[in-house]
């Protein structure tokens, strides 16, 4: 079998080349020509950790290969992943022209029986929608089959949540299709669950909602654990231990952020909506995440007062470590505030970048975290890379205009910033 994956954004190019790694002949499509471009060359167009390296293997070894001609491609390969963006319209909901699209095209230029399997995170349904798109577009009556098979990948951890799966979905009414996909993981060391289309669909939906949850559950307790003089880090730690809890997802900080979260959860709540169903706890979820970062905001301003006129340096823009990803990132937030409040802003991040759209003469973007907080009167973490512990701490307290210490991750240790001589505060930690 030869495998088509239509869409080399970051779930496509991971998937594409995690085929590639367990044998499989693997085509990359996009109408992006400059994607495709860079794929060729050995250069991914956004950061994951070991993704690039994979890639030059399997270009060496031929078993990838890339295109933006999608007739040729969709004629001369039996597998099909749909693997294209789902972005939230102005509702919430998502957005499924691109899927429709691909959609149209399998059914234009198929030639031969197809197994389609969508692996783009779709409100529950689309499996019969991409169906119907599919059989309207053909000029012949061929047959296929359209599969759902959901993505649980973590940005920073892609590659070895694709090779080390905790479980694969499969939605599908087909037991020939079932067989068919299950060819395809049989190396996998994991659980393979087939389910209905609907089912798979609702249960990538489910996944990232409950993460959510728990992340605004532990910064709501944070809130709590400042005032009760509680170390919420160690309360993580000890309810986490309990196995029906689980340690994941219980990391007080400045809120959740990325490309599946906020979008996942608002389409989630939209379905609810479209279905007469009020999901009263992910709207809570959802409003603690956007304000989060205003409570450490607040602290900046009890201990240094207005904020007109004064430094402030942000360490991190990337909503987590590992990703240049500033896509509803807390920290991009936090700098339209400080903007707005006449803040002077200086910025750190190893791989990420600001927009052009937020880069004015009051944001500067430092070339190491130490310049970053030359003469600052705060410093904000805002994402927990690890360099961060590695810095020159007493140094940087000389070079403060005020040593100044907010921990939006919780990644320091209190007593030691204290020792050395700031004022330190985290959230639900100090």
């Amino acid at each position: 079998m030869n495998i088509l994956v239509i869409g080399t954004g970051y779930v496509g190019t991971t998937t594409a080349l995690v085929f590639a790694e367990i044998g499989w002949n693997v085509t990359g499509l996009d109408v992006n020509p400059q994607k495709i471009k860079l794929l060729r060359q050995g250069k991914l167009h956004f950061y994951e950790p070991g993704l690039e390296d994979l890639l030059k293997k399997h270009l060496g070894t031929k078993r990838i290969r890339f295109t933006t001609d999608k007739k040729k491609a969709i004629k001369d390969n039996d597998i099909i992943f749909i693997c294209v963006g789902t972005p939230s319209l102005p509702d919430g909901s998502a957005d499924l022209r691109y899927v429709k699209q691909v959609a149209e095209d399998i059914g234009k230029h198929m030639n031969s029986d197809k197994l389609i399997i969508n692996k783009s995170t779709v409100p529950v349904g689309t499996q019969e929608l991409i169906t119907a798109w599919t059989r309207d577009a053909q000029t012949a009556l061929i047959p296929f089959e359209v599969v759902s098979n959901p993505e649980f990948l973590r940005e920073g951890k892609a590659l070895m949540d694709a090779l080390q799966p905790d479980r694969i979905i499969i939605g599908t009414n087909s037991e020939n299709a079932a067989k068919r996909i299950g060819k395809l993981y049989e190396s996998m060391q994991c659980p393979i669950i087939v389910t209905t289309p609907r089912t798979a669909e609702f249960t990538k939906y489910a996944a990232n909602a409950f993460l959510a949850t728990k992340i605004s559950f532990i910064n709501e307790l944070a809130k709590l654990s400042d005032r009760l003089g509680v170390n919420v880090k160690e309360v993580a730690y000890g309810i986490g231990l309990d196995n029906r809890i689980g340690i994941s997802f219980l990391q007080a900080g400045i809120g959740y952020g990325g490309s599946c979260f906020p979008k996942d959860v608002a389409a989630l709540l939209n379905m609810a909506k479209h279905n007469d169903v009020e999901l009263k706890l992910l709207k809570r979820v959802v409003h603690v995440n956007q304000t989060q970062h205003l409570y450490m905001l607040q602290k900046v301003r009890e201990r240094i007062g207005n904020l007109a006129g004064k430094k402030v340096a942000l360490l991190g823009l990337a909503f987590k470590p590992d990703t240049d990803d500033i896509r509803e990132a807390p920290a991009i937030r936090m700098i339209q505030k400080l903007r707005n409040e006449m803040a002077y802003v200086q910025v750190y991040d190893p791989i990420a970048t600001l927009p052009p759209e937020l880069m004015d003469e009051s944001i500067k973007f430092g070339s190491s975290p130490e310049e970053t907080m030359e003469g600052a009167d705060a410093a904000i973490i805002c994402t927990e890379w690890p360099m961060f512990l590695e810095i020159d701490w007493v140094q940087v307290k000389d070079s403060m205009n005020a040593p100044n210490l907010f921990d939006g991750r919780n990644l320091l240790d209190a007593d030691q910033m204290k020792c050395i001589g700031f004022y330190y505060q985290g959230i639900g930690y100090d």
